[in-house]
């Protein structure tokens, strides 16, 4: 393979804007088509698997996809070690096919607790500077009485009639095996025929849990945390837990509006500010900021401050602020407020009103006068 990688969009042929189930429908095209099982002896077909589950491993984690698409890189991942607590290359095709080419061998299924899911709340701020958060979260803990087995006390679990042990059905087609959990047992290869009165059998018993939630700054609405570890224990002691995802949604600002790394907010100023100038503080993430108004500012007008957005999820330089001068024009006049304002239309002309002049220019143009 060439020392330069290929774009991973490429790799699996999709387009950047392709969803989860598109990303995962074509890693299971291609890894079928040049897994080394169906290609014996081809080191391009084996070299094509290893780019694809690269590309897969990545894609497939909104985090390591989020990194990807602002940074380009994957900080050295290995198909076949992984990093950074990721899947490796068996991990992923016992997710995808369920045991598809013996990517896990007989006796080494274990049984994996469920995801859990959690949706967090955070104000605008917290988004943008990252926060800790503790939430609650109900998930089930070991039972006591049976020490998470399952089984009567004093009574043993006995070994599945089904895969007898195992763990799994196994199919040989052709010139690959392809595996599946054994149903009666769960993947466990025991059956629990005496089940524990405190737990039915379960191995354990909800309570609630509280559980530390890092957020770096930079996340969205939409955003999805991994917690590796923290979802549901494992049906037996020789599993896993499963993970806690935490989904973010962020709380709108009566201010400030988010547009990616941007943060845009409207100034009302009046008309004598818009005409004469002035110097106002202008609110930010970082507190007020003097903002300098020249004299004839329009509406709509945009001043940028440089630095005062939001930084990129997965970190960079923070974005830019947006200010978007709006004049307010006064609904209610004093007979002395009027007299003034009817005084400088009078004396208004081209110089002061050069926008408006040429407008009218225009029209007369076009009707011919």
């Amino acid at each position: 393979m060439s020392s330069e990688k290929r774009d991973f969009y490429e790799v699996l042929g999709v387009p950047r804007s392709a969803s989860g189930e598109e990303i995962r429908s074509a890693f299971k095209r291609l890894a079928m088509e040049f897994h080394p099982d169906r290609n014996p002896g081809n080191h391009a077909a084996e070299d094509r698997f290893k780019e694809v589950a690269e590309a897969y491993d990545c894609l497939s984690d909104p985090e390591k996809r989020a990194r990807y698409d602002q940074f380009g890189s994957t900080q050295g991942f290995d198909p076949f070690t992984g990093f950074g607590g990721a899947a490796t290359i068996n991990d992923i095709f016992g997710e995808i096919f369920g045991e598809v080419f013996g990517a896990h061998r007989r006796g080494q299924r274990r049984a994996r607790g469920a995801d859990l899911r959690y949706n967090l709340e955070l104000s605008f701020e917290e988004a943008a500077f990252g926060a800790t958060s503790r939430i609650e979260i109900q998930r089930p803990r070991r039972c006591e009485t049976c020490r998470g087995s399952g089984a009567q006390p004093g009574t043993q679990p006995k070994q599945c009639p089904t895969c007898r042990g195992s763990g799994e059905i196994r199919l040989q087609q052709g010139f690959f095996a392809i595996s599946r959990t054994c149903g009666p047992c769960r993947g466990e290869g025991k059956i629990i025929t005496d089940r524990c009165p405190t737990c039915s059998g379960a191995g354990g018993m909800a309570e609630k849990s509280m559980v530390d939630v890092k957020v770096p700054p930079g996340v969205d609405s939409g955003t999805r945390l991994k917690l590796r570890g923290e979802g549901e224990p494992a049906p037996s002691p020789s599993g896993e837990a499963g993970d806690l995802y935490v989904v973010v949604e962020v709380r709108e600002h009566p201010i400030f509006r988010r547009q990616d790394t941007e943060v845009v907010c409207e100034l009302p100023i009046s008309i004598a500010q818009a005409a004469l100038g002035a110097s106002v503080d202008v609110p930010t993430l970082d507190g007020p900021h003097k903002l300098k108004i020249p004299a004839g500012t329009q509406p709509g007008k945009t001043f940028r401050l440089k630095g005062k957005g939001i930084a990129p999820l997965g970190g960079g330089s923070r974005g830019d602020q947006h200010v978007q001068v709006q004049v307010e024009v006064p609904t209610h006049l004093t007979k002395e407020q009027r007299e003034l304002m009817e005084r400088f239309a009078a004396l208004s002309g081209e110089e002061t009103n050069p926008a408006s002049s040429r407008f009218w220019s225009k029209v007369a143009e076009l009707l011919g006068k």
